[in-house]
């Protein structure tokens, strides 16, 4: 089978109206486009893109089951486009997800409910949200494959290697992060920084980063989205405005990271495992 090369992927800097969908879906159909006339392959938006992060109990009204028709137009814009977008999933009267829909070719390929919910500082996400219990993955093209995690999910590192043992390509990641959000001497924008590029880094995996900017109540997301290299280098970064960002990736160039430093080869799973036995 025949690998293409290069992969050209983009992360979607938006401002999401909080409770909004419509208003949000017509931004989202915009920003897609826009991605395809750039000739992007992988397009990431940040979590909760669909609704907005500070819900309390306006998850209800914003929930979505998976066959609500507003799912199937963003599904049918997205062409052979693989899109990830954050919304509000309900699974069953009152069980909601945060959780990213992922399409292409039309359809709903996948859904990853984030599994690691943060209830810290201002962070409330235990209140309203039922965490996930399985990894994604999804193919984008021959030779081309990639991983999902939500925000606080990159904070767990034992998720992350699970979740990249399956050798992924890419590792999309949608965060809502803003300023001053876990406490006054918790800097998320040097902090999100030094977390995405350690794990490219480590595990020759680019990374996509896709924050939000601007402002929501009280809250100021800060953006700082970013494309990273299989070295940890950054491809391309947003300045502090709404922005599509893209970039190339290159399939050699993580071939040579990982051969160079082989976490992958070297994982020894069965002695994590047995090391890990004895932890509750």
């Amino acid at each position: 089978m025949h690998y293409q090369d290069k992969l050209r992927v983009g992360a979607a800097q938006i401002n999401t109206t909080l409770g909004e969908l419509n208003a949000n879906i017509d931004r989202h159909l915009t920003l897609i486009a826009e991605a395809q006339h750039e000739g992007v392959e992988l397009l990431v938006f940040p979590e909760l893109s669909l609704t907005g992060y500070r819900l309390a109990s306006q998850v209800m009204q914003v929930a979505m089951p998976l066959e609500d028709p507003r799912l199937r137009t963003l599904a049918d814009a997205c062409g052979t486009m693989q899109v990830v977008v954050g919304f509000v999933e309900e699974a069953s009267p009152g069980e909601y997800y945060n959780a990213l829909a992922i399409f292409q070719h039309g359809q709903l390929m996948a859904v990853h409910r984030k599994l690691n919910l943060p209830t810290y500082g201002g962070l409330e996400e235990g209140k309203w949200f039922t965490h996930g219990s399985e990894l994604t993955h999804t193919d984008i093209c021959p030779g081309w494959s990639a991983t999902q995690l939500i925000c606080a999910d990159l904070w767990n590192p034992a998720l992350v290697h699970a979740a990249l043992l399956a050798r992924p390509t890419v590792l999309c990641a949608p965060i809502n992060s803003a300023s001053g959000i876990v406490s006054d001497d918790f800097s998320n924008e040097e902090n999100w920084a030094l977390n995405t590029r350690f794990y490219a880094m480590t595990y020759g995996t680019p990374v996509i980063m896709a924050n939000r900017f601007g402002a929501e109540g009280e809250s100021h997301f800060w953006g700082g989205s970013r494309i990273l290299g299989p070295g940890g280098e950054t491809l391309a970064q947003a300045e502090d405005e709404e922005a599509l960002i893209v970039a190339d990736l290159s399939r050699t160039a993580i071939a040579k990271a990982r051969f160079e430093l082989p976490t992958h080869r070297d994982a020894d799973t069965p002695l994590v495992r047995e090391l890990m036995a004895g932890y509750r």
